[in-house]
C-alpha cells in the first residue's frame, strides 16, 4: 500500500472586498448574537420589554466588528469603509423590515442608521490603525 502525502497547503477562501467582507463579518456576528440572545430569553425569566436595546445594541457591536475587518482589509480610510459597511447594513435591514413588515421611514429607523453608521465608522477607523 502507498503512503498518503500530506497535503502541503490549504486552499483558502478569501473575500477581496472590503465592504463585502464586513458585511459578511456583520451578518454572522448579529447570528450569533440573535441566537445568543434569544436562547438567553428562552432560558432564563427575562423581560422582552428590553428587546429593542438588546436589538440595537447587537447590531451595533455587529457594525463595530465589520466595519474593524473592513477597515483592515482596506489599509486605509477606515471611517469611509467602516460607515459604508454600516449604511448597506442599514439599508438591507430596512429592505427586509419594509417588504416582510410593512415598516417605514421613522425617527427610530435614522437613528438606528446613525448608531450604525457611527458603530461601523469607528470600527473602521480601529481596523486601519490594527497592526496586520
Amino acid at each position: 500500500m502507498m503512503p498518503v502525502n500530506p497535503m502541503k497547503t490549504v486552499s483558502q477562501v478569501r473575500i477581496p472586498s472590503p465592504l463585502f467582507s464586513g458585511l459578511v463579518y456583520s451578518f454572522t456576528m448579529m447570528t450569533i448574537g440573535t441566537v445568543v440572545t434569544s436562547l438567553f430569553l428562552l432560558l432564563t425569566s427575562a423581560q422582552e420589554s428590553s428587546l429593542h436595546t438588546i436589538t440595537t445594541i447587537i447590531h451595533a457591536v455587529s457594525l463595530f466588528i465589520g466595519g474593524w475587518v473592513s477597515g483592515k482589509r482596506a489599509g486605509n480610510r477606515g471611517w469611509y469603509h467602516g460607515g459604508l459597511v454600516g449604511f448597506f447594513y442599514f439599508a438591507l435591514i430596512f429592505l427586509v423590515g419594509f417588504l416582510a413588515f410593512d415598516a417605514g421611514l421613522n425617527l427610530q429607523s435614522l437613528q438606528l442608521l446613525g448608531i450604525l453608521f457611527a458603530a461601523g465608522a469607528l470600527g473602521g477607523i480601529l481596523g486601519v490603525n490594527t497592526q496586520k
